[in-house]
């Protein structure tokens, strides 16, 4: 695998974590006391993202910021799919050049 799938793999990874916590904290909008899920992500030297899930420090719901973030981790899983896609094709392409 190659440099630009690493990342995009790892922002595939990244995406996932925020859209299931996402679903997580919709599912328990109406639960007593819950404390949401919280993902952060951070950059990782040799490239990509590492994301990181934790417990909100007070209990509450965030249903807005919940859809948003379904939406925008959905996008974000979907364009690192096309770098994923595309990094194959041009290495068929590539193979089919040399062959």
């Amino acid at each position: 695998m190659n440099v630009a799938s690493t990342i995009a793999q790892s922002g595939l990874n990244a995406a996932q974590r925020r859209m299931g916590s996402s679903a997580h904290n919709i599912a328990n909008v109406e639960t007593g006391n819950f404390r949401r899920e919280e993902v952060t992500q951070e950059a990782v030297a040799e490239g990509g993202v590492k994301a990181h899930t934790r417990r909100a420090a007070v209990p509450g719901e965030a249903l807005a910021k919940d859809l948003v973030d379904q939406k925008s981790a959905g996008y974000a899983f979907d364009a690192n799919l096309k770098v994923i896609q595309t990094e194959k094709k041009m290495m068929g392409r590539l193979l089919d050049e040399q062959a």
